[in-house]
């Protein structure tokens, strides 16, 4: 059996989930996640490295901060979890929304530039069959 550990240092954390100290450090003054402290020494409880990989699965996720934030603190706040399941879902609803949106805004300007492409590829065979100069 693993045995888990029960501290973390800024470059355990950077390294594990390939992201920089300055990222973590900017969760930090956030105040998503909350290490104690051993002078100038960030000391990284498990809590923390489950809220960072929580954070980074939000942002994957294309969650804001905000909403992560509320999400994490969820959990915090109530043992059963349905309050954060149910912010969980309206969030992964919404984020979904925005993604298709974005992939019909995508469709659309890629239809637009085929339409764009295609005409100066008509204009340039014509030109090139009648014999005159372009450009």
């Amino acid at each position: 059996m693993r045995k888990t550990r029960d501290s973390y240092s800024i470059a355990d954390l950077a390294k594990e989930f390939d992201v920089t100290p300055r990222a973590i450090r900017f969760y930090e003054d956030k105040g998503l996640i909350t290490p104690e402290r051993d002078g100038l020494r960030r000391i990284y409880s498990p809590r923390d490295r489950v809220r960072l990989m929580l954070i980074l699965r939000g942002k994957r996720l294309g969650f804001s901060l905000k909403e992560i934030q509320e999400i994490i603190d969820l959990y915090d706040a109530e043992p059963t979890g349905e309050a954060q399941y149910m912010k969980l879902i309206e969030s992964c609803r919404k984020s979904r929304e925005s993604l298709r949106q974005q992939l019909e805004d995508i469709q659309v300007t890629l239809g637009e530039i085929d339409a764009v492409e295609s005409q100066c590829q008509k204009l340039l065979d014509e030109t090139r069959a009648h014999g005159q100069k372009v450009g």
